[in-house]
């Protein structure tokens, strides 16, 4: 059991909000398409609910494309620390190139990139670094023990936030696919399709 497993398909984005006067306003739907997450470390927020912990990252930073500034396509949900590292650089996009078996992940915490993609987010980002590795090997720990001994305290470490955003009462001015809506994780949770952990 491991909580650093890359998806295993590119993300397809499942929301399209639009028209927000400022980039900010995306970060309800953010948190939703990305699993309250973030997309380079995959740090979860349950493991700390701390104000300004998750920034929105501009894939294509602004500095370079300003026009791209409020475009959700070009949003991403990152932790401080991996947006901080990122900053203005360009960098391929995680979405495609993080995934399971072009990210692997060694029993010591370690992380390799199998694609030069993979390897170069890796790089520049830190994400082999000994606190990194450290951190994921100190969760991982904490997870396998609480699944053996703690039920309640594994369900704490690996359930979706209690404050799921309701996109449905959302005012998009916007929205280029409103299907995203019906299986967003408050959707699911409401109609009890909501798994308990992930």
């Amino acid at each position: 059991m491991t909580p650093f497993v890359y998806p295993d398909s590119p993300h397809v984005r499942r929301h399209g909000p639009a028209g927000y006067a400022n980039y900010e306003s995306y970060r309800p739907w953010l948190r939703d398409e990305f699993a309250f997450r973030c997309v380079y470390c995959l740090k979860r927020e349950q493991w700390g609910v701390l104000k300004a912990a998750y920034h929105l990252d501009h894939f294509r930073a602004q500095v370079h494309q300003p026009q791209a500034a409020l475009d959700y396509d070009n949003l991403l949900y990152a932790c401080a620390a991996c947006n901080t590292a990122k900053g203005n650089a360009e960098v391929p996009d995680p979405c495609h190139c993080m995934l399971d078996g072009q990210v692997i992940l060694g029993e010591d915490g370690s992380i390799h990139g199998i694609t030069p993609a993979a390897r170069r987010v890796i790089g520049k980002l830190g994400l082999d670094s000994p606190d990194y590795r450290e951190f994921r090997m100190l969760f991982i720990g904490i997870v396998q023990l609480a699944a053996e001994y703690d039920p309640s305290r594994f369900r704490m470490l690996m359930k979706y936030p209690d404050n799921l955003p309701d996109l449905a009462s959302l005012q998009a001015p916007q929205n280029t696919r409103p299907q995203g809506v019906h299986e967003s994780f408050r959707a699911r949770r409401d109609r009890g399709e909501l798994p308990e952990t992930y």
